[in-house]
């Protein structure tokens, strides 16, 4: 069986796509696949024993049930919590596209499946001439869009399912958080979306306070992405 991996884009920074990609990889865990995480772009972390750390990177290697060597989950990480081109600027770093790949790889090679979870929106500068569309594209992976359920949504996932369609990407799937609870009409936000986004709704998670991404993997219809993994060549 050939490993499946997915790029977790979200429609705007803030929104969830740590704590979702979190739920799928619970979600994978469960349905008995060996679910490893890569959050290959980090800005915002701290030195614990030697060893930089980031929340959202440590959230994910939490939710996983195959770990990755960091420098394979996470191949650059930034101290500052800014912009990842204007973090890595200020360190002297290259954020090279072709690095992140080739950790993607091997990755692949030790798990079923391989959640790869984008950085900010969609289009976040990482160089000087690339995003983190490019990012997507050289991976070549599905992708699964996070939308966070709040007032303006509706125009930034459509404008995102567009860009992810202009750069010639698969959108598997779109998950729907519930990010703000006093959000009005949100049943009708979402209908709205289902009605002009082709890809599937994997599912619509409530607002949750703690974030509990175990119970947010009761909401995802998992099936929907797995089934990718059972089709014959």
């Amino acid at each position: 069986m050939t490993a499946l991996s997915l790029f977790v884009a979200g429609t705007d920074t803030e929104i969830g796509k740590t704590f979702v990609s979190a739920a799928l990889l619970h979600g994978f865990a469960r349905a008995g696949l060996r679910a490893a995480a890569m959050k290959p772009i980090a800005s915002g972390a701290v030195e614990r024993d030697g060893v930089l750390h980031n929340e959202d990177a440590d959230q994910l290697d939490a939710a996983a049930n195959v770990a990755l060597p960091n420098d394979i989950r996470t191949p650059f990480m930034m101290r500052e919590p800014i912009a990842p081109h204007i973090a890595a600027a200020r360190e002297g770093i290259f954020l090279d596209i072709g690095r992140i790949v080739e950790a993607h790889r091997f990755a692949t090679t030790k798990a079923d499946i391989v959640v790869v979870e984008g950085v900010g929106g969609f289009r976040v500068p990482l160089t000087d001439t690339h995003d983190t569309a490019d990012l997507a594209v050289a991976l070549n992976l599905p992708v699964v869009l996070v939308v966070g359920m709040r007032l303006g949504c509706i125009s930034h996932a459509l404008l995102t399912v567009e860009a992810i369609a202009s750069r010639g990407l698969t959108l598997a799937g779109w998950v729907a958080n519930r990010v703000d609870p006093n959000m009005l009409y949100p049943d009708e936000n979402i209908a709205t979306l289902r009605q002009r986004i082709e890809a599937p709704l994997i599912g619509v998670i409530p607002h949750l306070a703690p974030n509990d991404a175990r119970r947010a993997a009761d909401s995802l219809d998992i099936g929907l992405l797995t089934h990718q993994l059972h089709r014959k060549d």
